[in-house]
């Protein structure tokens, strides 16, 4: 019936950790809450709808007795640093000013902006704010997706596509989304396109693979690898063909006990 569930919230508490941390009696709760609106929308204003445009992908907060600390995860920290942290001094002090109380910032860095569903879906609002093909751009942003790791994406949008007279959704799909799976780490994310002709609403989902599974540097091979298990002979450190599940902590697959498929055993046959 089309009825829809935001990922991250089926998953938070489960797979997923909340992103406002503390803890209030009955009579202060509702006063935290509006807060950690207010903040969120704030440095949502300040960095992403102007200059410097930070890329701030999400804020977390958290609150003691005596602080609020607001935990930033943007592709750009120098931008919300500054010179000699300047700027991020002044946004403590804005958000002091705003809340009166004592605020902590600490600062985040995405490492891979192409996996993160937020800066994905922003990179599309700006592309067609710039009236650029909506096709082309959603491919652009699939294939940079997969070629950084992603094992699934999903992106759909929504609105006057292209100038038309009447209101259409267009959705790129590549690789698997399993929605369904909670031990699956699928990352959602939403932006809006102000157009000239109307706004177009953009959602974003990726499919990173299974919560402990995340691609991991192995400083002794140098190669990338999944949940620290080595692969021989595949430079990409993905799952071999054949390849069946790691015998011990840790350790490669020897190749003498490496489960052979069907369309092996018929190759070795013919030979």
């Amino acid at each position: 019936m089309g009825q829809k569930v935001s990922p991250t919230g089926f998953r938070t508490g489960i797979t997923l950790g909340w992103k406002s941390r503390w803890f209030a009696p009955k009579s202060n709760y509702g006063e935290f809450l509006v807060e950690d609106q207010k903040i969120r929308k704030f440095i949502d204003t300040k960095l992403n709808r102007q200059p410097p445009f930070a890329g701030i992908s999400g804020v977390e907060i958290e609150r003691t007795r005596e602080e609020v600390k607001v935990i930033l995860k943007t592709a750009r920290p120098g931008l919300v640093i500054g010179p000699k942290g300047a700027e991020v001094e002044k946004l403590k002090g804005e958000l002091e000013h705003l809340t009166d109380r004592r605020v902590n910032i600490s600062i985040s860095e995405i490492r891979n902006p192409d996996l993160d569903a937020t800066l994905v879906a922003e990179g599309v609002s700006e592309q067609l704010k710039r009236r650029r093909s909506f096709r082309r751009a959603l491919k652009q942003r699939v294939d940079a997706a997969m070629q950084a790791g992603a094992k699934g994406i999903k992106i759909s949008v929504s609105g006057r596509l292209g100038g038309a007279e009447i209101a259409r959704r267009e959705t790129t799909l590549k690789g698997s989304i399993p929605l369904h799976t909670l031990e699956a780490n699928v990352e959602y994310g939403t932006a809006t396109s102000f157009t000239t002709y109307g706004a177009v609403g953009v959602k974003v989902w990726i499919y990173h693979g299974m919560f402990g599974e995340e691609v991991q540097e192995d400083p002794n091979a140098g190669l990338r690898t999944r949940a620290g298990r080595r692969r021989e002979g595949n430079p990409r450190g993905g799952r071999e063909a054949g390849s069946g599940p790691s015998q011990g902590a840790g350790g490669a697959i020897p190749a003498a006990e490496t489960p052979r498929t069907p369309r092996q055993r018929r190759d070795e046959d013919k030979k």
